[in-house]
């Protein structure tokens, strides 16, 4: 028996492996059945090439759980007493040090960087045993023996056929990888496409109600999955079975790409465009990265650009090491050269697809926009591809490309200072009667109501030249597309401060809603009352949702318009009845403003450019005076408008109206409204 030490340059190196590792610990099975594999496929190339002559035979890996062990078998190259000192009891570390502060923080990168694949083992165990024989002639099988300190233990052994068998003693700590289910979980998670048969224990039966054993073995993997395959040797059908097997709970994609590159780096994969629901996030994360199909990661970050970690399936490259740290795809040239590449894929698939089908692309097209939209805002480059194929949708479902839909409006939505209006509604039965006025006037409404349209659009604004997007609740029909100055109301100022101040006293209390009251004449036949909302604002408090850094605008109030038309006749009844009810109350308390704000304007006249101490304190004293008995009459005005208005039930009615045609009128107000139009009735 040979004993020794293993050669490191620091004793501490199983401490570090258990301590460092710890959170990545579940990968040991992952490094070991990919030694298994690797020591299966190194021997089918010596058989290939003629340096084994002997029968291969069966090469299924097996996983088979004991009481306190897990073995790993293969019928590989197996190792020879050389070869275990090389490969197993040589680890080459730099200064301790040195290796604790640049890999503390990453798992991978230390068995990745160091060829520390099997010394993963020791994450999980109190000790490690290897029972090999090699294929070569007249080998004698060894086993090596280590407890978790840098010493071992090498004699030989009795062992009929050649392999490797790696038995790991489960730490106490680390019971739960004894458990059938938890080793299953990590078989189909880290090996479920290996290209040699892995084993785990043996398949079972229904047999007089309960599960029994058969002597078949339970194989757990797909030795050449669908990727591998070429494309010409399958069917749609292939590829959305190997989708339903990868997703089992989700709908059937809208359709694949199959990738395959030789040059100047080697990939293979499938990726799917899902059916997406409305939360990015939860459909991130979905692509499966392998290397040579062995599993490597979910998270692709890096791999892929940013916009296509929403697509779903299978990346496979030799090119990306096993072991990746995120350090190292971040500078590494072959992973941009990949990112590069799967996005100049997709982009040219999208654009055959709208070439050849368009039908089938604008009937995908509300599922497709979240990936293109999003692609849009992140990379300039996939942006100008996707300019070509992008679609608009209008109320009417009907598609336009970007230039398709500047030739349909230029005419006619073309306003007086030569921009283009893009006139939009985000909820086609919430903004139904703004939609109709637009089309009624002639206008084309677009319809967008994805989560990213808010974004896409300050972004066409930027592209599209000359051009603003307005939502067609953001402003009358009138002043929607302004062909020419707007005229002023025919009211005059003091009966507009009147009427602002009845609509205004009987708006009821909302939290975070300011309501800004203004009349405007509209024409008789014009709607009598209708809210708008402040394009700038609203688009505002929306990136708010959706932008880290603008939470300021997502705090503010939501800020509408109530807007009165002066000319309509249910409006002049409201203005006339005020004329007969209040102007013998309002006439004296006008006529004593009037008076105060002379001698207001006066003062604030001789102060002008004067400092502060220039001013005698008799004439602050009077303008504070001045200022205090001037705020109390027009409280006392707003009263006396504010009984009127609260016993004028058409004011009331309107005002309801408005909140009930922007779904804002709930609860008590509701059923107030109700009771009072039976009454009207």
């Amino acid at each position: 028996m040979q004993k020794g030490n293993i050669g490191v340059t620091t004793e501490n190196i199983f401490p570090i492996i258990k301590k460092f590792l710890y959170s990545d610990h579940e990968i040991f099975l992952r490094e070991i059945v990919s030694n298994a594999v690797d020591a299966t496929q190194k021997l089918k190339t010596f058989a290939s090439i003629g340096e084994f002559k002997g029968e291969l035979g069966d090469l299924t890996v097996k996983v088979s759980l004991g009481k306190e062990t897990i073995t790993i078998s293969d019928r590989g190259i197996g190792l020879t007493a050389d070869e275990i000192d090389k490969y197993i009891n040589q680890i080459a570390f730099s200064g301790a040090n040195d290796f604790l502060e640049k890999y503390k923080n990453d798992a991978n990168a230390i068995i990745g960087h160091f060829g520390l694949g099997f010394y993963s083992s020791f994450m999980v165990s109190k000790k490690v045993e290897i029972v090999t024989k090699s294929f070569k002639e007249d080998a004698k099988a060894i086993k090596w023996s280590c407890d978790g300190s840098p010493e071992f233990t090498l004699e030989e052994t009795d062992k009929v056929d050649r392999g490797t068998d790696i038995i790991l003693y489960i730490d106490d700590d680390c019971k739960e990888f004894l458990e059938e289910a938890r080793i299953s979980t990590l078989l189909k998670k880290y090996c479920s496409f290996l290209p040699v048969p892995i084993a785990f224990g043996k398949k079972k039966e229904w047999k007089d109600g309960k599960q029994e054993e058969t002597a078949e073995d339970n194989i757990i993997n797909e030795t050449s999955p669908l990727w591998t395959r070429k494309p010409a040797d399958l069917k749609d059908e292939d590829y959305k079975k190997f989708y339903r097997d990868l997703y089992p709970m989700s709908d059937e994609p809208l359709f694949w790409i199959h990738l395959n590159v030789d040059y100047p780096f080697h990939l293979t994969g499938i990726l799917y465009f899902p059916k997406v629901k409305s939360n990015i996030e939860l459909n991130k994360n979905k692509i499966q990265l392998y290397c040579n199909q062995v599993y490597v990661t979910d998270s692709v970050e890096g791999i892929v650009p940013d916009f296509l970690t929403l697509l779903h399936g299978v990346i496979d490259s030799p090119d990306i090491p096993l072991n990746v740290s995120r350090s190292y795809l971040q500078s590494d040239s072959n992973v941009k050269k990949i990112s590069a590449h799967i996005s100049k894929k997709v982009s040219d698939r999208l654009q055959s697809i709208f070439k050849n089908d368009r039908k089938e692309f604008e009937d995908k097209w509300d599922d497709l926009k979240i990936f293109i939209n999003y692609g849009m805002l992140t990379q300039e480059d996939f942006y100008d591809k996707a300019s070509k194929f992008a679609l608009l949708k209008d109320t009417d479902s009907k598609f336009y490309t970007f230039e398709e839909y500047r030739t349909l409006i230029k005419d006619n939505q073309t306003d007086k200072d030569g921009n283009l209006i893009y006139l939009y509604a985000n909820n086609k039965n919430e903004q139904f009667s703004y939609i109709e006025a637009a089309i009624n006037r002639g206008y084309n409404v677009l319809l967008l109501d994805g989560q990213l349209d808010t974004a896409v659009i300050n972004t066409l604004e930027q592209k599209f030249e000359k051009s603003r997007f307005t939502r067609v609740d953001s402003e009358i029909v009138d002043h929607l597309i302004e062909k020419e100055d707007k005229k002023e109301t025919a009211l005059e100022e003091g009966k507009r401060e009147i009427l602002s101040t009845l609509f205004k006293s009987q708006l009821p209390t909302m939290e975070k809603v300011d309501f800004n009251v203004v009349s405007q004449s509209l024409g008789e036949d014009g709607t009598p009352i209708m809210i708008t909302q402040s394009e700038y604002m609203r688009r505002m408090k929306e990136m708010a949702n959706i932008q880290a850094g603008m939470s300021f605008y997502g705090e503010m109030p939501d800020m509408f318009n109530l807007v009165v038309n002066a000319d309509h006749k249910l409006v002049k009844q409201v203005i006339e009845g005020e004329d007969k009810e209040c102007s013998i109350a309002l006439q004296p308390v006008q006529a004593e403003i009037e008076s105060l704000n002379v001698r207001i304007d006066e003062l604030k006249k001789q102060h002008k450019g004067k400092k502060d101490e220039e001013i005698p304190v008799a004439e602050k004293d009077e303008l504070a005076n001045l200022d205090k008995k001037a705020a109390e009459l027009k409280a006392n005005k707003e009263l006396v408008l504010s009984n009127y208005a609260g016993k004028n039930k058409i004011i009331r009615q309107l005002i309801d109206l408005a909140l009930l045609q922007n779904n804002m009128l709930k609860g008590e107000a509701l059923n107030n409204f109700v009771k009072r139009s039976i009454e009207l009735i």
